[in-house]
């Protein structure tokens, strides 16, 4: 799956820093806290949209507009993070049919 296209769009976001990259000189540690930042931006993200459709039900707002993009959010850093699991899982399992 190419995550390409969906990457760029958290490269406006406040919430969303930095892409999680992996270097050849990166140690574990560091593409592990990567990817706990990327799931973390992800739970904030849901959080955010929980919150507008909380506000939208309760009468409190009635900005659509800000629910929706809220909602997209939320629904396309899944994806991201969805598919960068799924790597990581294919790369585990490619290591573990190995053999010496």
């Amino acid at each position: 799956m190419d995550i390409s296209a969906i990457s760029g769009l958290y490269k406006g976001s406040a919430q969303y820093t930095t892409p999680v990259t992996t270097n050849a000189g990166q140690g574990f540690d560091s593409i592990l806290s990567n990817a706990m930042k990327l799931v973390e931006d992800t739970n904030t993200l849901q959080n955010q949209a929980s919150a507008q459709e909380v506000a939208f039900a309760l009468g409190q707002t009635d900005n659509v507009h800000d629910l929706l993009i809220a909602e997209q959010k939320a629904n396309m850093a899944i994806q991201y993070t969805v598919a960068v699991r799924n790597q990581f899982i294919q790369g585990y399992n490619t290591i573990m049919n190995m053999q010496i």
